[in-house]
C-alpha cells in the first residue's frame, strides 16, 4: 500500500545498497562457498515481510529466495489468502547458503543480523511472518515452533507471527493443515492491527489535551491485539 509520506525512491536506493554489500560480504565463512548471495526481494511498499532461515541450492544458484520446492509451497500458501510472492517481501536471516544446506550457526546469523535489521527498518512492514525456527528465534527467543506457530503478538506498530517453514511442511505433510490455518490468520491480523492503531490514535488526542489541563495524568492503557 502506497504511503505518500515515504520517499520510496530513497528506500529503493538504500535497499539496493544493502544488496550490494551482501553480494560482496565476507563477514563469515559462508561467503567462501556461495555462488550468489541472496539479499531478499519484494515490493518496497509490502505490508508483509516473510523471513526464512537460509538459502538452499536453488536460491544459491539464482540469487533469489524461495525458488525451489519450498518456494512453490510458499506460493501455494500465499494463494490461500489471495496473494502472490510479488505482494510480499521475502528474505532470510542468513544471506548465503550453508554447506549441504546445514542449519545456520549462531555466528553466521549474527554476521547477517545488521543487514536484516536495516531492511526491516527501511521496509517498515505491518506484519512479519517468521518461517522456521531460526528466524522465529529472533523475534520469539526461547520458543518452540511446534508450540507457538500461528500465535501472533504485537510489536509496536506491527504484528509478528511464527509460521512453519515450507521445507518442514514438505518433510512433514501432516503439518500442512496447520500451515494453512496459520496463513489464513494474516489478513485478520492486519485488519485488527489497523483497527487498534486507529483506536489508539483517537484515544491519544483527548488524553494529550487532558494532560495539558491536569498534569500528572497517565496515558491510556494500550489496547491489546490478542
Amino acid at each position: 500500500m502506497i504511503d505518500e509520506t515515504r520517499d520510496y525512491e530513497a528506500i529503493i536506493a538504500a535497499l539496493q545498497e544493502i544488496a550490494g554489500e551482501v553480494q560482496v560480504c565476507t563477514a563469515c565463512e559462508l561467503h567462501k562457498g556461495r555462488t550468489r548471495a541472496v539479499p531478499g526481494e519484494g515490493p518496497v511498499d509490502a505490508e508483509i515481510m516473510l523471513i526464512g532461515e537460509a538459502p538452499g541450492f536453488n536460491e544459491d544458484q539464482q540469487g533469489r529466495p524461495f525458488v525451489g520446492a519450498a518456494g512453490k509451497l510458499l506460493e501455494e500458501l500465499l494463494a490461500e489468502i489471495g496473494l502472490t510472492r510479488d505482494d510480499v517481501w521475502i528474505g532470510n536471516v542468513v544471506k548465503c547458503r550453508p554447506p549441504q544446506n546445514r542449519d545456520p550457526r549462531p555466528e553466521e546469523i549474527a554476521a547477517c543480523a545488521g543487514y536484516l535489521e536495516r531492511q526491516i527498518a527501511l521496509l517498515q512492514p505491518k506484519l512479519i511472518g517468521t518461517l522456521g525456527r531460526y528466524s522465529m528465534e529472533k523475534f520469539f527467543p526461547g520458543a518452540r515452533i511446534t508450540k507457538v506457530h500461528g500465535q501472533a503478538k504485537r510489536d509496536g506498530a506491527r504484528v509478528l507471527i511464527p509460521l512453519f517453514h515450507p521445507a518442514y511442511v514438505l518433510r512433514n505433510m501432516s503439518a500442512l493443515p496447520d500451515a494453512k490455518r496459520d496463513i489464513h490468520k494474516i489478513p485478520r491480523l492486519l485488519a485488527r492491527l489497523e483497527q487498534v492503531l486507529a483506536e489508539e490514535a483517537a484515544a491519544q488526542a483527548p488524553a494529550e489535551e487532558a494532560r495539558q489541563d491536569e498534569p500528572g495524568m497517565t496515558q491510556p492503557e494500550q489496547l491489546s491485539l490478542f
